[in-house]
């Protein structure tokens, strides 16, 4: 089965990815104390997934000025300090940065924050992506993101920005695995890859329950702006083939039952074409499983151009996934 496709530069969630994120949730607070050398002393936490020995203890992190640029705030996020780890720190980080998250909306709700790690000269080093799970209404929520090998001369890091911020109801949350939502499946979108202008991502659903669940027919869908308001002109195409042949998702509902631990897929497309009229992005896409099931947002990052039209497949059970094996392989449709 076809997984899918998307722009070669995007940066997004995929089920590899997701399993690595680092799940921040009202942590501690990073009270950084210049020594007399200028060196940070001891409250400045080693990003958990950095840590070594288990500990999230801190070393000695050179505390570096941020440049005062708009790049260090992004929506509901700001960055507050940069910091880089010597080889005795205790860190097995480079490089790490501290954020705040504040929810300026009226619901809790989870963030994905990607971040920027720029050299000297402006250019990009790499991108760091950390998930904040659920932030209420008024709250802010610190959390660290730390760089470790990278695409470019991490010894040159001197800036970090916010990229990008992306905010769902914490109780529409996709995930990949974890604690068992109350809906019983994990619900979460793949990543994909690019070709020609086409696009195909892949919904997954996993039975992480205690009974079967049943499928029979295509999830339901809703493109939502960055205002997380319905996009309107956009036509839900049932079945993929009039957006491409070839990618799996041009045959009739049948029925699926999903044991526990077993799963099942879809697959999205579209184009991003753009010809006369005006491009619709929608990065966000609420999929309701079934009738009757609550709805989950992912975010896919939908670039249809002027197309206007996204097809989707039927949900078709995906037999490389057994039990607890984990999330599908992705292969790559060409056009």
């Amino acid at each position: 089965m076809p997984a899918n496709l998307r722009t070669a530069s995007a940066v997004s969630a995929v089920p590899a990815v997701l399993a690595g994120v680092l799940l921040l949730a009202a942590c501690g607070s990073e009270s950084a104390a210049p020594g007399g050398d200028g060196r940070v002393r001891a409250e400045a936490l080693c990003p958990s997934e950095f840590a070594q020995n288990g500990s999230r203890a801190s070393g000695t992190p050179t505390p570096l000025a941020l440049p005062s640029s708009d790049g260090t705030t992004g929506g509901d996020v700001k960055v507050t300090g940069l910091y880089a780890w010597g080889s005795g720190s205790g860190c097995g980080a480079d490089f790490s940065a501290d954020f705040e998250v504040t929810n300026s909306g009226t619901e809790k709700a989870a963030y994905t924050v990607t971040l920027g790690f720029f050299s000297a000269s402006g250019t990009i080093v790499d991108h760091v992506e950390r998930t904040v799970a659920a932030v209420g209404p008024g709250r802010t929520v610190k959390g660290t993101a730390g760089l470790g090998a990278s695409m470019g001369d991490a010894s040159d890091v001197a800036n970090v920005k916010v990229e990008k911020v992306r905010s769902v109801p914490a109780d529409e949350a996709s995930s990949a695995s974890g604690p068992c939502p109350a809906s019983g499946f994990h619900l979460y979108a793949d990543d994909g890859d690019a070709a020609m202008g086409l696009r195909a991502v892949g919904l997954h659903l996993v039975n992480c329950g205690t009974r079967p669940y049943r499928l029979d027919g295509y999830p339901k869908l809703e493109p939502l702006d960055e205002e997380h308001d319905s996009v309107d002109g956009v036509r839900i195409l049932q079945g993929t083939d009039r957006i491409s042949t070839g990618l799996g998702g041009a045959g009739s509902p049948q029925p699926v039952v999903l044991q526990p631990g077993e799963a099942a897929q879809a697959t999205l497309a579209w184009r991003n074409t753009t010809t006369f009229g005006e491009p619709v992005d929608a990065p966000y896409l609420r999929v309701w499983a079934k009738s009757g099931a609550g709805p989950v947002t992912v975010v896919p990052e939908l670039d249809l151009g002027t197309t206007g039209k996204l097809g989707v497949g039927a949900w078709v059970k995906d037999e490389s996934v057994r039990g607890d094996a984990g999330a599908p392989p992705r292969p790559t449709v060409t056009p």
